[in-house]
């Protein structure tokens, strides 16, 4: 038999097959299409994407947490993600990729929309910041040489088309020394009355945002890590202070994040 590295590299060559083989399914053109609508007034706070910007800063504080529990880095390190690699996973205009950047990441981004890449592009440019956007599938990585340390999909698997896929693509290009960070609504009553009853009622987010046939409950999508070849290592919740906004809790009624590692 052979040993248990080769063993490994073998399932992983397999899953990024499968991966590879399933990228036309993946993307949702509706969801996809709604979304590049939003990529001019994606970095107005009070735009859009107003709801993201209020996300970010604690979706932000569970990633340095977690990277810095994973990769050993200190707590007070102002670049914890410095010579390593980071891939943003529907990426938008790049609310997230360009922190990880300031975090020292060589920092690739993808998204299913053209328009929010070129939305990206200009407002990193402006920054000073040198991010790697890419429009298209994110499988067709798979064919590209290297992996990445860190991989991020933040509010992305309730909009694509074909969740196994989606993670199996993912599982295929994380390293297998990385971690995997995703976040996504919860599929309760709590969720569908925040995100969609007031939250598109009130137009905090824009129609047609949420679908919450499409949300997945922690359990179903550690499943459908767990089947990707990703072992779930931490959940948390996020939740709603009236002073505070977004805050990590141990409620994850509305909101939760997932950190995984590839099971070897």
């Amino acid at each position: 038999m052979p040993p248990a590295s080769m063993r490994f590299t073998k399932r992983l060559a397999d899953k990024r097959m499968t991966a590879a083989a399933s990228t036309p399914a993946t993307i949702n053109p509706e969801e996809a299409a709604h979304f590049g609508r939003l990529a001019q007034d994606w970095w107005d706070p009070k735009g859009g994407s107003a709801m993201l910007h209020r996300l970010n800063p604690a979706r932000l504080a569970y990633i340095r947490e977690r990277v810095e529990a994973h990769f050993g880095s200190a707590h007070d390190d102002r670049r914890p993600l410095a010579r390593r690699t980071a891939l943003d996973v529907g990426c938008g205009a790049g609310l997230l990729s360009e922190p990880l950047a300031r975090l020292g990441a060589s920092v690739t981004a993808i998204d299913a929309a053209p328009e929010n890449i070129a939305a990206a592009r200009i407002h990193a440019a402006a920054m000073g910041l040198a991010v790697d956007y890419r429009a298209g599938e994110v499988a067709a990585l798979l064919d590209e040489p290297g992996r990445f340390d860190l991989v991020t999909a933040m509010e992305v698997v309730e909009h694509v088309a074909d969740v196994s896929a989606f993670l199996e693509a993912i599982a295929g290009l994380v390293r297998p020394d990385g971690l995997v960070i995703l976040s996504t609504p919860n599929r309760t009553m709590a969720s569908k009355l925040a995100l969609i009853t007031v939250g598109e009622g009130l137009k905090l987010v824009p129609r047609g945002t949420h679908h919450w046939s499409s949300f997945l409950t922690p359990e179903e999508l550690e499943q459908r890590l767990a089947a990707a070849g990703l072992a779930v290592c931490d959940t948390r919740g996020l939740s709603l202070s009236p002073s505070r906004g977004f805050v990590l809790s141990d409620d994850i009624s509305l909101n939760y994040l997932l950190a995984c590692r590839p099971a070897g």
